[in-house]
């Protein structure tokens, strides 16, 4: 049984705890004041406070396509990583369990390439051509298909080691099962947790992406980045609205999803 701190020292681990807790949540508890803040300049507090920026944010037609846009480019980045890395990943580690260390190099490339360098080579690759895909989605699914990767890779494959794959593969097969029952009605609800975990990191950082969705795209195809970029010139109110909405979201779905897996369990 895990014990309880008392005494000094436990009253000192949880002050340092709730410190720390509220120099991190400090500037987004000031971001979210200045959202509603009618005005806040040269005073402690803010003049007053109103929800207008928000009425204004959710309002506005610009911003809910940029919002849909992004979430129909990450979501296909997301389909797309689903469908290929999960029959590679169980070839892997059930067949040629060797080729692991091999894969954890060459996952990690998108990486080893910076994201502007990659943008340069990917204009001039699909800018003409029969592949002109430049200021298109499909360019940007492609991206964050490769950017997805090595979360995906590396979540689901701690969860393949976890779980013991080729025993239970064999014992599947024991009971009956054929190669693709198994790996279908045994391994996959077993995956469902990793599988869960890197979908929403994978899910935070492409929504939360900047530089492809800036040069491959741009306002062609305005994602919720280049949205926030260009509109830094308008009021901080507004920006601050936006900033407080997209944190909002990725909690409530993170919520959610944490929720659904506890449900399952």
């Amino acid at each position: 049984m895990s014990r309880v701190e008392r005494g000094p020292a436990g009253l000192y681990h949880r002050v340092v705890v709730y410190i720390l807790f509220l120099i991190l949540l400090a500037p987004l508890l000031g971001t979210f004041v200045y959202s509603i803040a009618t005005s806040w300049s040269a005073t402690i507090l803010p003049a007053g406070f109103t929800y207008k920026w928000y009425v204004a944010l959710w309002s506005d037609p610009r911003f809910l396509m940029a919002f849909a846009q992004s979430l129909l480019v990450c979501v296909g980045a997301l389909i797309l990583s689903v469908v290929l890395i999960l029959p590679l990943l169980f070839v892997v580690h059930y067949h040629f369990p060797k080729l692991d260390a091999l894969m954890n190099i060459l996952i990690l490339l998108p990486f080893a390439v910076p994201p502007v360098v990659s943008s340069v080579g990917l204009l001039q690759l699909y800018g003409s051509g029969p592949l002109a895909m430049v200021g298109t989605p499909w360019i940007l699914i492609g991206c964050y298909f490769t950017i997805a990767l090595p979360f995906m890779y590396r979540a689901i494959t701690n969860n393949l080691q976890a779980i013991n794959l080729v025993d239970l593969m064999d014992a599947a097969q024991l009971l009956g099962a054929s190669t693709f029952q198994a790996a279908f009605l045994v391994v996959l609800p077993n995956l469902r947790k990793g599988l869960m975990i890197a979908l929403l990191l994978s899910f935070s950082f492409l929504f939360g992406e900047f530089v492809f969705a800036n040069l491959l795209v741009g306002t062609r195809y305005e994602t919720l980045q280049v949205y926030l970029n260009n509109m830094r010139n308008s009021s901080g109110h507004f920006n601050s609205a936006l900033v407080i909405s997209y944190f909002f979201f990725v909690l409530l779905l993170t919520w959610a999803a944490n929720r659904l897996n506890k449900d399952k369990d």
